[in-house]
């Protein structure tokens, strides 16, 4: 037998770490996240300045996060916060762009002096519906690209797995 060399032993399968389902859903969020700013970026009703925004990826997931939290009567900062998991000074900077971009206004609350009530603007509201408009349009994207039946279950999957954190 050859005691020249050895042959090495073979290499562990290393695939999975490109594949493991952690990576997976990561890249399926990253490219469905983008395919609907790209959509807002498109969409008349997005004022101009915004779609210019949203096609530079300047917009990001953070400022969708305000318009998926952001009730339309309007929140306190500290709600808001809450809600969306944040600390109340990441939430301020956030609402502070935004209120840049003429998305939302920052009102006194009448209820408290010191508390100030963050809503949309008209644009705001515009910009929501682009984002709902964009999601759904996405959505059917993905439907006709994997089949209805494998959407449904992939739906079903997720909001099984996320309601179970």
């Amino acid at each position: 037998m050859g005691h020249g060399h050895q042959t090495a032993p073979p290499a562990p399968e290393d695939g999975w770490r490109q594949t493991h389902l952690g990576r997976l859903l990561g890249h399926a969020m990253r490219r469905f996240d983008a395919r609907v700013l790209q959509l807002m970026a498109r969409n008349v009703e997005v004022p101009l300045a915004l779609s210019n925004l949203a096609a530079r990826d300047q917009v990001s997931a953070a400022h969708v996060h305000i318009t998926r939290h952001l009730s339309l009567a309007g929140d306190r900062l500290t709600d808001l916060a809450q809600r969306a998991g944040m600390s109340k000074q990441a939430m301020a900077d956030l609402v502070d762009q935004c209120a840049a971009w003429g998305l939302v206004t920052r009102e006194s609350d009448p209820r408290d002096a010191r508390a100030r009530i963050v809503r949309f603007t008209p644009t705001g509201l515009a910009w929501l519906q682009a984002f709902r408009d964009a999601v759904a349009q996405a959505e059917a994207e993905f439907r006709a690209e994997v089949g209805a039946e494998v959407a449904t279950v992939v739906a079903l999957g997720l909001e099984a797995y996320a309601g179970g954190a």
